[in-house]
């Protein structure tokens, strides 16, 4: 199998979530991702594309689908056009406080950190570029 690219824009709206789910998952169907690489893609797409939809302003999302064959590796590359917002310069919250002490916000973004192989941000132009990296083995 060889690399390749795909990509889809969606309207940046909380229901969209589910199209951009099945069009990685279908996209990656031919390599037979484990289920715990897909479980986890799955809640990458939900985490990232919901702080799109409810804080950055944009009115949509593009989201660039990049395998490598050889290390089965799919990086997911999310462009919007909002506010900057740098998702990795927020420091990781203290889980070892009780839900009622930590303060709201940012365990999304935590979580995909941990169950990502790699996550990178930059902004480019008027564009928020986030991208993660998954291992589909």
């Amino acid at each position: 199998m060889q690399d390749w690219v795909k990509e889809i824009v969606v309207d940046s709206k909380f229901e969209n979530v589910r199209t951009l789910t099945e069009f990685v998952e279908n996209s990656l169907e031919p390599y037979h991702p484990s289920h715990k690489a897909l479980m986890q893609i799955g809640v990458a797409i939900d985490e990232l594309f919901s702080n799109v939809v409810r804080y950055s302003g944009s009115t949509n999302l593009k989201l660039i689908l990049n395998v490598n064959a050889d290390v089965l590796t799919a990086k997911l590359t999310f462009i919007d056009e909002g506010v900057e917002y740098n998702p990795l310069s927020k420091s990781d919250p203290d889980v070892t406080l009780s839900a009622e002490d930590r303060k709201i916000g940012g365990l999304g973004v935590f979580l995909v950190k941990k169950i990502m192989d790699g996550v990178e941000y930059k902004r480019d132009g008027h564009k928020n570029v986030l991208t993660v990296v998954k291992k589909l083995t």
